[in-house]
């Protein structure tokens, strides 16, 4: 980049926006990827490796970017993905993408770890949005939690599998997230807020409470985002089994999607297990690292399971080419998390309907020039093998 002086056209440009007004610790959080961050750059690495098919002479004066997902129809098939503490990069900041979703016709999964909880979320608008949830040790959470999410109208669950245990991320060890000295904390805390101010005014002072909102009833020791993570890591169940998933279908009568799907047995179980729909997904490289890249294993569970569950895509989607080459490879959507996080860290609100606005004309283009109208004309025929 030569300046980051003009207006943010892509991805990166928002990431840079980003690197620039949020205190590092927090926007390592949210840029960083598991030990050596390989499948990190995999999965936007494998992407660009994906050659598209350019098709010349068919009408293409009517590109349709719209899908239908789960009972709703969408102005493209782009959800913001589920992730944590959204409202310590701005704001509110999923009140802020909540209202940049609804604008711009795209779906929203709340993440369980957000900062708003799911009735503040609610507050912004009829139009639903989605909602995810790992389970917890404590059965009686997930369930309360549940049908707190019924009571508000949500009727896709996202749950997440993939987090039997936390993954490695150095980036947080060299920035002294889990050090309590004295130094570590200062320098990482009051030290890089004051060194911030647009931020540390912002969203230290005026974006509170910063607690965990969709958990906050059941942590009331808790007061700050660390004491929330602590809380979150002891609940983590390992011993968890498709058995779980059966017993949370019981529970659950709306739409279940499960995310964390690596593997086109484990989609298979996916759907013996009820599921509606599976999210190919390595939780963003932020897991086990040197596991595949998602789009790299994407067309060996469409094979597996696509006359079975919708299949969903995350990690690497970061523009309008990328969503266009993972339809053509089978995904009926796709989910796009750090991205969004980067635009309303950068430029609030009106930074994320603007990269919204920069996916669906990328859309438009590389659908018009593979010769695919609508969403349903994006085929590996339009991948060059």
């Amino acid at each position: 980049m030569p300046t980051m002086r003009l207006s943010p056209a892509s991805t990166e440009d928002y990431r840079l926006l980003a690197e620039k007004r949020l205190p590092r610790r927090l926007f390592d959080i949210i840029d960083g990827g598991s030990y050596y961050e390989t499948t990190l750059r995999a999965n936007s690495d494998d992407f660009r490796r994906l050659k598209l098919r350019q098709r010349v002479l068919r009408d293409v004066s009517d590109i349709d970017t719209s899908t239908t997902l789960f009972g709703h129809r969408w102005s493209m098939p782009v959800a913001l993905a589920p992730t944590g503490m959204g409202g310590m990069m701005a704001r509110r900041g999923e009140v802020m993408a909540k209202n940049a979703a609804d604008l711009m016709g795209v779906p929203m999964c709340l993440s369980a770890m957000s900062i708003c909880s799911m009735e503040e979320v609610a507050a912004v608008s009829d139009i639903p949005f989605w909602f995810q949830l790992y389970m917890m040790r404590d059965r009686d959470i997930v369930d309360q939690i549940l049908r707190r999410a019924e009571n508000l109208g949500i009727r896709t669950l996202v749950f997440t599998v993939d987090l039997a245990v936390v993954g490695a991320r150095y980036r947080d060890v060299r920035n002294g997230i889990h050090d309590q000295r004295f130094w570590s904390q200062f320098r990482g805390g009051f030290l890089s807020y004051a060194t911030h101010p647009g931020w540390a005014w912002s969203v230290g002072v005026s974006g509170k409470p910063h607690t965990f909102g969709n958990i906050a009833e059941f942590a009331p020791n808790a007061k700050t985002p660390g004491e929330f993570g602590a809380w979150v890591q002891q609940q983590f169940d390992a011993s968890v089994t498709w058995k779980d998933i059966e017993w949370l279908r019981a529970r659950w009568k709306g739409d279940l999607v499960i995310k964390g799907i690596l593997d086109a047995e484990d989609a298979c179980a996916a759907c013996d297990a009820g599921a509606d729909a599976v999210i190919v997904s390595n939780h963003g490289g932020r897991q086990l690292d040197s596991v595949s890249s998602t789009i790299a294993i994407l067309p060996k569970i469409v094979e597996a399971v696509a006359d079975r569950a919708v299949v969903l895509i995350d990690g690497g989607v970061h523009g309008g080419l990328d969503v266009t080459k993972a339809l053509a490879l089978g995904a009926s959507g796709t989910l796009m998390g750090r991205p969004w996080l980067y635009a309303i860290a950068a430029r609030g609100q009106v930074g994320l309907e603007a990269l919204l606005g920069n996916y669906q004309r990328e859309m438009t283009v590389a659908m018009a020039l593979t010769g695919a109208p609508t969403v349903g004309d994006l085929t590996t025929e339009c991948i060059q093998s």
